[in-house]
C-alpha cells in the first residue's frame, strides 16, 4: 500500500520537537487538569441552555493533554483519514522505492515539525478523525502559559476557552451528520485532483512548504498552491463556508454565554484579541501559511453571519442552519444572512421570532 507519510516519523518527530510548556509543580498541574473537566461539565450545561442544542450522540469525556499527545492524537486522526484514500486512489499500488525510503520519512519530518508548532498555540479542539463522533481535548499547558501572558483570573479564563470548545463539540454531537458530512468534503477534495501521483506530489508540497515557514519567515508561497483544480476550488469553498460557520457559531455562544458567567470576560476578550492580531514576523508568517489568518477572518465573520441570523429570526431559527447539509450557508451567503434566511426560512422568516 502507498505510503504518503511515515507516521511514526511524524509522531517522533513531533515529540522530540514539542516544547514542554510553563513550569508547573505536581499539584499545580493536578488542580489545573481537575478544575478544566469540571469547567467542561459546567461549559456544556450553559450551551446547551443559551443554544437550544442537545447531543443526540454519546460522546467521550473531555481529555486535558499536554502538547506532545496533542500533536500525537492529531497524527493519529490523520493517519486514519488520509491513510485509507491515498490507498484508494492509488489502487493499493506499492510505492517506488525512493518514494518509500526518501519520500514518506521527508514528509513525516515535515509534517512532525508542523504539528510541534502548532502543539504550542492549539488551547483546545475538537477532534473528528480519529474516532466518531470525535474527541474534545483541552491543551492544558497552553491554557495556562496564555492565561499567564493576559494576566487573566484563571477559573474565568478557563471557562471561556471551554465555552468555545464545547460549543463545536456540541456543533458534532447535536449534529450527527455533521462529522460525515465533513468527511466527505474531505474525500471529495482529494477525489477532485487530477491524478493520484499529482495529488501526492501537492501534498508532500504543501507540507513541505509549512514545514520551510517555521524555519524561513521571508518564505512567500503558500499551502493554496495544492488547491489547483476548478473542482477543488469548489469542494474548499464549501469547505470554507462550513468552517466560518463552526467558528463564528462558537464565538457568538462564548460572547452571549461570558458575560453571565464570567466576570472578567471583557478583559479577556479584549486581551485576547490583542494577542490574536500581534505576533512575531515568524509567528505571522506562519500563520499565513496555515491559514491562521483566514481563520481569524472565519470567527469575525461568522460572529457577525449568526449575529444577523439570530436578529432577524431566533435562535431557533438559526438552528434550522443544522437540518441539513442543504440549509447549511453558501459562502455567499456569509456576507449577507438576509440571503440565507430567505432561502430556508422563505419570504416571511425575516421577522424576529423568540430563540
Amino acid at each position: 500500500m502507498a505510503q504518503f507519510v511515515d507516521w511514526d516519523l511524524a509522531a517522533a518527530t513531533a515529540g522530540a520537537l514539542s516544547k514542554s510548556g510553563p513550569r508547573v509543580s505536581y499539584a499545580e498541574a493536578t488542580e489545573v487538569v481537575g478544575e478544566l473537566r469540571r469547567l467542561t461539565d459546567e461549559a456544556a450545561g450553559h450551551v446547551a441552555d443559551y443554544t437550544g442544542l442537545r447531543a443526540q450522540v454519546d460522546h467521550p469525556p473531555v481529555r486535558v493533554v499536554d502538547r506532545r499527545d496533542w500533536a500525537a492524537t492529531n497524527i493519529a486522526g490523520l493517519r486514519e483519514v488520509i491513510t485509507p484514500l491515498v490507498s484508494r486512489l492509488s489502487g493499493d499500488k506499492p510505492p517506488g522505492v525512493l518514494t518509500e525510503a526518501v519520500g514518506s520519512r521527508l514528509t513525516g519530518v515535515q509534517a512532525g515539525t508542523v504539528l510541534a508548532y502548532l502543539s504550542g498555540r492549539v488551547l483546545g479542539q475538537y477532534e473528528v478523525f480519529s474516532a466518531d463522533p470525535g474527541q474534545l481535548l483541552l491543551v492544558a499547558p497552553n491554557i495556562v502559559e496564555v492565561e499567564r501572558k493576559l494576566g487573566a483570573d484563571p477559573r474565568d479564563f478557563r471557562l471561556w476557552v471551554c465555552l468555545h470548545e464545547v460549543t463545536h463539540r456540541t456543533q458534532f454531537t447535536a449534529v450527527p451528520w455533521m462529522r460525515a458530512y465533513f468527511l466527505g468534503e474531505v474525500q471529495a477534495f482529494v477525489d477532485a485532483s487530477q491524478g493520484t501521483e499529482h495529488l501526492v506530489e501537492r501534498l508532500r508540497r504543501g507540507v513541505s512548504t509549512l514545514s520551510d515557514a517555521v524555519k524561513d519567515p521571508d518564505s512567500r508561497t503558500s499551502v493554496l498552491d495544492i488547491v489547483q483544480t476548478p473542482a477543488q476550488r469548489a469542494v474548499l469553498d464549501r469547505l470554507t463556508a462550513l468552517m466560518t460557520l463552526l467558528e463564528g457559531h462558537a464565538e457568538f455562544v462564548m460572547d452571549g454565554v461570558g458575560p453571565q458567567v464570567i466576570p472578567s470576560v471583557e478583559r479577556i476578550r479584549a486581551g485576547f484579541d490583542r494577542r490574536r492580531a500581534a505576533g512575531n514576523p515568524l509567528e505571522k508568517a506562519i500563520r499565513r501559511l496555515l491559514g491562521v489568518d483566514v481563520k481569524m477572518r472565519q470567527y469575525a465573520e461568522g460572529r457577525k453571519f449568526v449575529h444577523g441570523v439570530v436578529e432577524q429570526v431566533g435562535m431557533a431559527g438559526f438552528n434550522k442552519i443544522f437540518g441539513s447539509p442543504l440549509t447549511l450557508p453558501r459562502l455567499d451567503e456569509l456576507g449577507d444572512p438576509a440571503a440565507w434566511v430567505a432561502r430556508v426560512h422563505g419570504p416571511t422568516g425575516a421577522t424576529p421570532t423568540a430563540g
